[in-house]
């Protein structure tokens, strides 16, 4: 068997814009498109019920979900509300503060917390005295770990935020942030509807380090309207000197008959394919020299951050937050439109406001979707996830795990999985499934052969393309 460094990469731009395709990004699986109406509070309850009954006592993940923004950015596909009225935030941090505490009242004797994250939406979009009061009002409900232990995060629009509002997120408990960037350069930012000076991203950077933030992370998109290599390297450079602890670098998703925003970016100004994975290319070039490590795919981590030494150990999960260094944490879902985990089923609160109010109203938590996961969908999720994060498969150990004999309970995947070693993507051995460097970009599709849900190539484009 073959062993390559757990960080390699290799780029082959034929074989990617062979293999391209629209997939899954494995945040769950089976993947939320597939959650079903007939899961509902109701099962959520029997799910908690049962941790409880087994005498599970794991930490718990808390993700708050925060709708709200000022102004819309034409590529986003988050659940969001683009508003000025600020009564509509008030309004519903009543709400989200009852469903947290509904949470913490059925999680209660269990209610550990290791890890929060803030996502929107813009979270920012509180006040600070909003933010001091949810965030009193989550450690009256929840215990949780220290400073020092806990990851706490938060995503920031560098717009909305000033040097001491990130001192006060700090004081708030936040040790996390996330910033969005995306692009540095003015004609991209200007197609996108979100203009942001480099100065003002650099004062929020500087601001989390002097605030003592443990981690500071941006996000970047390529394949955005009127983006070059030029304009690519230019950002690179910008963010290099910037020296984050962790880098996304997301393929930008276009798909205007699912999200209304994108219906304002011209056509003509899209880069085409070959441009895309050209910027690509640059991407992993420049990072890697610049001593960043590639976790998986679109994440990037200074070897000594937590994501990469958590990978190394054998210990990096994915969740609906991407690559997390929290394993097996049951997820606890607060806000709307929010998606929780716990045990072997997955939830979600509902997308639309007054729905999510009405369900609070009636004493009731809002989970309107979900599915309770079968034993196939563990073990095939066991599986999609090892390898999402370690690009390596042991069959004995997974046959330790589950009771199955490995080779007859995939046989069918294993005859597709041929096909992907005859292009390079992986090894195949009785003891083994390896991806190799030039397949670690192609994750996805690797992942893809053992995904029973998919739906066939006519039933329109659900995900985004795998590179």
């Amino acid at each position: 068997m073959s062993i390559h460094p757990l960080h390699d990469v290799a780029f082959d731009a034929d074989l990617l814009a062979r293999l391209g395709t629209s997939g899954p990004r494995y945040t769950s699986y089976p993947t939320a498109d597939r959650f079903d109406a007939g899961f509902d509070y109701r099962d959520y309850l029997h799910a908690v019920a049962d941790q409880r009954n087994r005498g599970v006592r794991k930490p718990l993940s808390v993700y708050v979900h925060v709708p709200f923004c000022d102004t819309v950015c034409y590529y986003c596909a988050c659940n969001k509300i683009v508003t000025r009225k600020r009564d509509k935030a008030a309004t519903y941090l009543g709400y989200l503060k009852r469903d947290i505490e509904m949470q913490a009242r059925l999680f209660e004797g269990m209610n550990d917390v290791a890890q929060l994250h803030f996502g929107g939406g813009t979270p920012t979009y509180l006040s600070d005295v909003q933010m001091d009061e949810l965030m009193a009002h989550l450690r009256r409900c929840f215990r949780f770990a220290a400073d020092a232990v806990g990851e706490y995060s938060i995503e920031v629009d560098p717009r909305t935020v000033s040097p001491a509002r990130v001192h006060r997120l700090r004081a708030q408990g936040f040790n996390r942030i996330s910033l969005g960037v995306q692009d540095f350069d003015a004609d991209v930012q200007r197609a996108v509807n979100r203009v942001q000076p480099e100065a003002q991203t650099r004062a929020v950077i500087d601001a989390a380090r002097a605030a003592g933030f443990r981690s500071v992370s941006i996000d970047l998109i390529y394949g955005l309207p009127k983006q070059t290599e030029a304009t690519m390297e230019a950002t690179l450079a910008k963010v290099i000197a910037a020296d984050p602890d962790r880098i996304a670098v997301y393929h930008y998703a276009h798909l205007p008959h699912v999200f209304k925003p994108q219906r304002r970016i011209l056509d003509a100004d899209m880069p085409d394919s070959e441009a895309k994975l050209r910027m690509l290319r640059l991407c992993i070039e420049r990072l890697t020299a610049a001593g960043y490590v590639y976790i998986g795919m679109d994440h990037f981590a200074k070897p000594d951050d937590e994501l990469a030494l958590t990978q190394s150990r054998g210990r990096l999960q994915r969740n609906f937050q991407g690559y997390s260094t929290h394993a097996d944490a049951n997820m606890v879902a607060c806000g709307v439109s929010a998606i929780g985990a716990v045990g072997a089923t997955y939830s979600q609160n509902a997308k639309d406001l007054d729905a999510y109010y009405d369900a609070i109203d009636r004493n009731e938590l809002p989970v309107v979707r979900g599915v309770r996961l079968s034993m196939d969908d563990v073990l095939r999720r066991s599986l999609i996830h090892t390898l999402m994060c370690q690009f390596e498969l042991s069959v004995s150990a997974f046959e330790q795990a589950f009771p199955i004999v490995f080779a007859t309970y995939f046989a069918p995947e294993l005859a597709q999985l041929a096909a992907l070693q005859r292009d390079g993507l992986v090894t195949l051995t009785p003891e083994a499934i390896s991806v190799t460097p030039k397949g670690r970009l192609l994750i996805r599709n690797v992942c893809m052969v053992f995904d029973r849900y998919l739906a066939p190539h006519g039933d329109g484009a659900r995900h985004s393309r795998t590179v």
